[in-house]
This record gives structure tokens, C-alpha cells and sequence, in this order.
């Protein structure tokens, strides 16, 4: 049993992916306990991430070109001070990585392989055994996280709600009915990917950390940006199996069901954009055509070699990537938005961090640069780190924590179909208010389709009230970016009021 309170308070970090093993780690030898649902680096994006970290170490490169490239793919909404910071700590990031046992593949002169991805103006993206990176630094870290004494990990446990008393955080409820006392908390669960059929995320992974945050009273930020990634494997299976970006970094093109390579007149090509990328794919299969990459010209019997784990991948569907062009779609894959948070990984809510996909920082703007996830998962875990170490624990109470109700279950079967139906790569007024109509009473609910519904309905209600398209999120009854646009903040209460607000009165649309 972890007694939390009457053993010093412990740093409660929730998720074992990535962001909440680097951060366990940095903050030794501060006592930490590390929740996950199931083992280290298990049911976490962290574990399947193909591409790499994106890191400006080469001679070439720099920061500031680095951060062109990402302001640029953000569409206008990145926080240029923040993404500054982040690509900023690609050194020390690397640094660490390395002292916790990852190996980068490197050249036969010794020095860092690096590959290109899309709207990268140079090759700056770090790979472990190929294609294996997300898989590689999983298992380095997860190892320095057992070796560690200052860190308890508490597996096959999840959190299902946080506990505040008078403003800070006081403890989590964990799915069993225990109440751990804390008054530090960093949420590092991942994605919302789930919520959608076509994903190549964690089918359970529908935002619990944003769901819980937004419950807290924490400020979310720009919830309807959604990343389709452009090429996923067209096969059966849930989740879909990714075929990387370094595979069209490598030269691999994307054509029709006729042969034709249709991103051949488009900027970037198959380099462009991935929102680009993603809706001209969509565009070919809505007109009846499947879309595949094909790598043969460009890699041949040289696939299996430079991308081992995709091969398996295709191979397991019957593929041979050598012979014959690869199916893809469009999935969901990544969200920008999240919980919102400062340079130091700091929630609107005191004892309360959060770090890696749930969090929106504002690196990623509308749009997040390939490969950049993986590095902001490893600077911002320090940084939460260190700011935690900077201030002294709240310390016990000095009284027992209220009895919280335990919430049943959660199930996403309703919430999915919704999402997938209305909240996709293209959307519109009709579709948006078909979402808030359908996900507001779940919502007000406290059936076991509320949680995963509070996540949806936040995406449908800032997608609704962001007239124009940007980046991932794309109208097509306001096809074109409006000047000036932000970014948008709300509450669990502001998404509410808005939701029903819209499904009641709704106000008229903008000219």
C-alpha cells in the first residue's frame, strides 16, 4: 500500500508514457509515484511513435530554422516563446535520453543519423533501430524507472478523478475506490485518438487527463484541432498500423487506385503539410479511389532494412512494401489541443502540471511539425520537473480527504460513433451542431458515456465556435483562415454554457 500522505507527500505523476517517465526520472531523488493502468510504456503512443524526436543538432541546422519550420506548419497559432523554449532543449533532451540508456542510430563516422519528415527544411529527425524509436526510448526509460529507487510505480491502477479542497490539489481516486492523498499532480495520459474509429492511437485512450483537468475546473485550450495523420494502413485491425513519414522522407510517393501520383503539382508534394496530405488523400477515396504509397522506386528490397517494423506491419496484412504500392488513410493520430499550460508545464490550477499530448503548450499551433511530440514530451517533463522541485510540498492536510464517488466505468461505443460521424478531417455548422446535440446530455450525465463525452463535446464546441479553417481543422462552410484568429480557452463550465446555449438559441452565423 502507497500512503501518500503520511509518507512526504509523493510527486503524483499519472501516465507511463514518454513525458511521465522522464519526468519521474528528473525528479529524483525526490519520491515520486508513477500511476499507469497497465505496465511502463504499455497502452501509450510513446510505444508505437515510428518517426523520431526532431532535434536541430546538425551543423546545418538551428533553432531558428527549426522554429520557422514549426511556426510555419502551426498555421499561426504556435506561441513562438514557447516553441522557442521547447526546440531550444532539443540538446539537453537528447542528453538525457542518452544518460537513461537510448541509443540513436548514428552514421559509420559516429555522429547522429538524421532523416527528413514533411515540412522539415532539413534532415533533423533522430531514430532509434530505424523505425523503432518510440518503442526504443519506451524501453530505456522504463528500465532506468525500475532502477530508480525514488520511484514507486503503481501498475493495472487508473485515475479517475482528482481531488481539490479549497483550490489545490489534496489527491487522486483511483478506479478501485482508493484515495491517494497529494497536493502535486502531473497528468502525462496521452491522447484522444480513441474516440475515433480510424485511429492509430490507444483504442483507450479517449483524453482522461484533459477529461480530468477539465472536471478540476482547469482551463482547456484549441480542443478541435485533431491531426489525421495522411497514412495509416488500409487494413483491418483497431487501432491502424502506421506507415511513418520517414517513409515519404525517403522518397516514397502517394498514388491512386489508376497509378497516378496526385501531390505531384501540390507545394511539398507527398512533404507537404499533414493536414495537406491528409485531406488530399481523403479526397481520392471520397471519389471511389484507394490511395497507396508507394515505396518501391525510391527503396525496393531495401525496405525491410531501413524500416524493419513497418515491414512486419505489412507484412502481417499480406503487403510485401518491396513488390507492391502500401494501402493508407488518413486516422486520427495526434491533439494539439489539451489542457493548457505555461513554459513550465503549469495547469490554471495550483498542484496541478501536465505534460506530453494532453497538454497544449502552444508548440503545435493548429498543426503540429512531424516528430516534434517526442521532443516537447522530453523538455517539458524536465521543465515540470524542475519547477516542481523549485517549491516546497502543500504536505498533509492534517485532515482525511472526503469520501468521492466512484463514476462507473467509462464507455466510448456512443461517444466514438458521434466523433467519427461528425468530427473528422472536414466539418461544418450541420455536423457540429449534430455533435453538441447528441454529446451535451451525455455529458450532463453520470452515465458511463460521460466522461468520454465531455472530451467530444469540447472538441465539437470550440470547432463550432472557430469559423474558418486552420490547419487540422478544416470548414467547408468557412473554407478560408481568418486574419488575426487566436487561440481559445474555456472551462468544463464555459464549454457547457456554450453547448447548450447552441442546442437551444443558437446565435446567428457570422457574415
Amino acid at each position: 500500500m502507497i500512503r501518500l500522505g503520511q509518507d512526504g507527500d509523493r510527486v503524483t505523476v499519472v501516465g507511463g508514457g514518454i513525458a511521465g517517465m522522464i519526468c519521474a526520472l528528473e525528479l529524483a531523488p525526490q519520491p515520486v509515484v508513477l500511476i499507469t493502468r497497465a505496465g511502463l510504456g504499455q497502452e501509450s503512443s510513446s510505444q508505437w511513435a515510428q518517426g523520431g524526436i526532431a532535434a536541430c543538432l546538425g551543423t546545418d541546422d538551428s533553432v531558428a530554422l527549426h522554429l520557422a519550420d514549426t511556426l510555419a506548419a502551426g498555421a499561426g497559432l504556435c506561441d513562438p516563446e514557447v516553441a522557442e523554449t521547447v526546440l531550444s532543449g532539443a540538446p539537453g533532451a537528447i542528453a538525457a535520453l542518452e544518460a537513461h540508456g537510448v541509443r540513436f542510430d548514428r552514421t559509420p563516422e559516429g555522429d547522429f543519423a538524421r532523416g527528413l519528415e514533411a515540412a522539415h527544411s532539413r534532415k533533423r529527425i533522430l531514430h532509434v533501430d530505424g523505425d523503432g524509436t518510440g518503442a526504443g526510448i519506451t524501453r530505456a526509460l522504463s528500465e532506468a524507472v525500475r532502477r530508480c529507487p525514488s520511484i514507486s510505480v503503481l501498475t493495472g491502477a487508473e485515475v479517475v478523478r482528482l481531488v481539490r479542497r479549497d483550490g489545490p490539489m489534496r489527491g487522486v481516486l483511483l478506479n478501485d475506490g482508493r484515495l491517494l492523498s497529494t497536493s502535486r499532480v502531473v497528468l502525462a495520459t496521452g491522447g484522444l485518438g480513441g474516440l475515433y474509429d480510424a485511429s492509430t492511437n490507444p483504442v483507450g485512450n479517449y483524453g482522461q487527463g484533459v477529461m480530468l483537468a477539465a472536471r478540476a475546473g482547469a482551463q482547456l485550450s484549441d480542443m478541435e484541432f485533431v491531426q489525421f495523420h495522411p497514412t495509416a494502413l488500409d487494413a483491418q485491425g483497431t487501432p491502424l498500423g502506421l506507415i511513418s513519414e520517414a517513409v515519404r522522407g525517403e522518397g516514397a510517393v502517394l498514388i491512386n487506385a489508376e497509378g497516378t501520383r496526385f501531390m505531384a503539382d501540390t507545394p511539398g508534394a507527398e512533404l507537404a503539410p499533414r493536414d495537406v496530405v491528409a485531406r488530399a488523400i481523403a479526397a481520392q477515396i471520397a471519389r471511389g479511389s484507394r490511395v497507396f504509397l508507394d515505396a518501391r522506386p525510391a527503396l525496393g528490397a531495401g525496405f525491410a532494412k531501413q524500416f524493419p517494423g513497418i515491414a512486419r506491419l505489412c507484412q502481417a496484412a499480406g503487403i510485401d512494401p518491396a513488390q507492391q504500392p502500401i494501402p493508407v488513410r488518413p486516422a486520427a493520430h495526434y491533439h494539439m489541443g489539451g489542457i493548457h499550460t505555461d513554459t513550465n508545464a503549469r495547469t490554471s490550477l495550483p498542484g496541478l502540471w501536465a505534460i506530453g499530448e494532453c497538454a497544449a503548450t502552444g508548440l503545435h499551433g493548429a498543426n503540429r511539425l512531424a516528430s516534434n511530440s517526442l521532443l516537447e514530451a522530453v523538455v517539458m517533463g524536465q521543465r515540470a520537473a524542475q519547477d516542481i522541485a523549485g517549491q516546497p510540498a502543500a504536505g498533509p492536510s492534517g485532515a482525511s480527504l472526503s469520501p468521492v464517488s466512484l463514476p462507473p466505468v467509462a464507455d466510448t461505443a456512443a461517444v466514438r460513433r458521434t466523433v467519427s460521424e461528425n468530427l473528422g478531417l472536414l466539418r461544418d455548422d450541420k455536423s457540429l451542431r449534430a455533435a453538441l446535440a447528441a454529446l451535451l446530455p451525455l455529458a450532463q450525465g453520470t452515465g458511463a458515456s460521460a466522461d468520454p463525452a465531455i472530451i467530444g463535446l469540447a472538441i465539437a464546441t470550440f470547432a463550432l465556435l472557430r469559423e474558418e479553417s486552420r490547419g487540422a481543422h478544416a470548414r467547408t462552410d468557412y473554407p478560408d483562415p481568418l486574419p488575426g484568429s487566436t487561440s481559445c480557452r474555456m472551462t468544463l463550465d464555459d464549454i457547457m454554457a456554450v453547448a447548450e446555449q447552441q442546442t437551444t438559441h443558437p446565435l446567428p452565423r457570422s457574415a
